[in-house]
């Protein structure tokens, strides 16, 4: 693609998110996240192949109707209350809307089905921004608007997030695939606690962030798709593919890896609020998950590939444009100790 016109569809995305973080105004917040879908479908498209072209038509139709149900949400708001401003959502009818918009802009279950298709059609580089850039924008509007939102909807969506998140990256060998759903899952546990505790969704969101990025960070430097490429990186650098390992533990939550914290404030704040059953569920549902990241670092780590390298220096690391790589892995695994800072910083 022309780096120019690369530059530009880069600063549209972050003009859209911007917009939106910054906006009190629905119309303008709106707005920016049109800017941001038409921004992400040029760099969906730029690789010439039919299934990239599927892909951007897929997400192209699921984020236009999500955002035709925004707006018409708020124009009913508006109606009923003359408000236009992002924080009084008062009609009941509208906030119905408005959360089954906002899951669809996310991919929360059960309006999930289009993640995994869209990011199988894409390149790493691509999936990496729609896993995590673009949910910045939506998620936003859903912790500023979390106060006035359906508890009972928002707990059912999450609970069916992680339940549907584990059991469908189980029988998955496309990275890509089990990505989509592995962040399917996470945005469940975000939206579990986003009426009890926005601070902790907004905690949980920045460790998604950091976890998802160095993973997809690590399979471009690795150029791993599916799981039998991916059993090849042992030979190719055994210091990224341990790290790939420990990452793989943190998305699945496991101590003492940085994604442990978020799992473990929710499901204590979560039994403050005497819900016993859901907290159980949702810590069952989580070992799904688990499970398939288990697979994986088994892949990694413990399986020898029968392919024989036809290299010299198989371990030299012919990809210079990762610096902020190690940055990534020390935060994927070294978050657990400043917990007590983190919370003090979000209280």
């Amino acid at each position: 693609m022309n780096p120019h016109a690369l530059s530009i569809l880069l600063s549209s995305l972050a003009v859209g998110t911007i917009t939106t973080l910054s906006s009190s105004h629905w119309f303008l917040a709106w707005a920016g996240l049109e800017i941001n879908t038409l921004a992400i479908i040029p760099l969906m498209t730029k690789m010439h192949h039919p299934r990239a072209t599927e892909s951007a038509t897929k997400y192209f139709l699921t984020q236009a109707a999500a955002s035709a149900l925004i707006l018409f949400s708020t124009i009913t708001n508006a109606w009923t209350t003359g408000e236009w401003t992002i924080i009084t959502m008062n009609d009941n009818t509208s906030t119905f809307m408005l959360t089954i918009a906002l899951a669809i802009k996310l991919g929360i279950a059960p309006f999930h089905l289009w993640l995994p298709d869209v990011m199988q059609g894409l390149s790493l580089t691509t999936c990496l921004i729609l896993a995590t850039w673009q949910k910045l924008a939506p998620m936003s509007l859903m912790i500023m608007t979390g106060h006035q939102l359906n508890t009972n909807l928002l707990i059912t969506m999450a609970v069916l997030s992680t339940v549907v998140g584990g059991w469908g990256g189980l029988n998955q060998t496309q990275m890509r695939k089990m990505m989509a759903y592995s962040s399917i899952a996470h945005l469940g546990w975000m939206t579990l606690i986003l009426s009890f505790s926005p601070n902790l969704t907004t905690l949980n969101l920045m460790i998604y962030l950091m976890l998802t990025s160095s993973m997809f960070l690590m399979m471009t430097t690795l150029n791993s798709t599916n799981i039998n490429k991916l059993s090849t990186s042992w030979l190719k650098t055994p210091l990224l593919a341990s790290s790939m390992m420990i990452t793989l533990m943190a998305l699945g939550g496991l101590p003492p890896t940085s994604g442990f914290l978020p799992k473990w404030l929710i499901l204590q704040e979560m039994t403050k609020q005497h819900l016993g059953a859901v907290s159980t569920l949702m810590a069952m549902s989580a070992l799904l998950s688990l499970f398939f990241y288990l697979r994986l670092s088994y892949a990694i780590s413990l399986t020898t590939t029968p392919n024989t390298s036809n290299s010299n220096m198989t371990w030299r690391m012919t990809n210079n444009q990762m610096q902020i790589l190690p940055t990534m892995i020390t935060l994927t695994t070294m978050m657990l100790p400043i917990t007590p800072t983190l919370l003090a910083m979000l209280n």
